[in-house]
């Protein structure tokens, strides 16, 4: 645990206002649509975003620099969709997903990737010990499945009783940082709202932040989702390398 100063200094860099938005459910094109979306908005909205969301049917994502042709190998799952983030292939059947969208005047956004990686993972790990579950940030490589997220653990992923619970996939750009992050196997005994109930408090506790309830989305916005919709609906788009 974090000496009080230590969080104190962190609260600090976090700044103090972010937006909560729960989006229940969406198929995999909406899904990375609004992430995009939101990416695309982070300096209008000024606020970073922490977004919850869930999956209608299976789907799988996969880095955007991945090939298709590789990946199409290694799952059944379909649609497989080509993430805006890097990594590797995810698949999305029960699986808990968010999204860290963060302004590019914020301190997160001039991060290291792997110092911005384990700030993420560092506050999944203060959630789930709110739940009484003690994780454990992985020290070192696994590379037991290169190109499939969740079949080794990276520097920094989350591991619970040795195994890897969390990985996560980001993108900077002069726009903001997206932070993309699924958590499976989810914790038994652990509900999806408790979860989030947690990461909330942990940053109300550790950070200081006030949260806000995402407000309606703007025309504008909502016209993106859409046409960001159909790209990643199309297989030009997905099967493009």
């Amino acid at each position: 645990m974090r000496s009080r100063s230590l969080q104190l200094t962190f609260a600090i860099e976090m700044g103090d206002e972010w937006y909560w938005l729960d989006s229940s459910t969406g198929d995999a094109p909406a899904n990375m649509a609004w992430d995009e979306a939101l990416l695309e908005a982070a300096a209008e909205l000024r606020r970073p975003v922490l977004r919850s969301y869930a999956w209608t049917s299976p789907s799988a994502t996969f880095g955007y620099f991945q090939r298709h042709a590789n990946i199409a190998a290694w799952t059944p799952l379909r649609p497989l969709i080509r993430r805006p983030t890097g990594g590797g292939l995810v698949s999305h059947e029960a699986d808990w997903t968010y999204a860290i969208v963060v302004p590019p005047r914020h301190p997160w956004y001039s991060l290291s990737a792997v110092e911005s990686y384990r700030r993420a993972h560092s506050w999944l790990q203060r959630a789930f010990a709110h739940c009484g579950l003690q994780t454990e940030l992985a020290p070192c490589c696994d590379p037991a499945g290169p190109g499939q997220c969740f079949l080794g653990a990276e520097r920094e992923d989350l591991l619970l009783q040795g195994r890897k619970i969390a990985g996560a996939a980001q993108r900077r750009n002069k726009q903001g940082l997206l932070i993309q992050g699924s958590i499976q196997p989810t914790p038994p005994d652990l509900s999806r709202t408790r979860w989030e109930e947690a990461m909330l408090r942990s940053a109300e506790e550790d950070w200081g932040v006030r949260w806000h309830h995402w407000p309606a989305p703007s025309d504008t916005l909502t016209r993106r989702v859409e046409e960001l919709r159909s790209r990643y609906a199309s297989s030009d788009y997905n099967e493009r390398r």
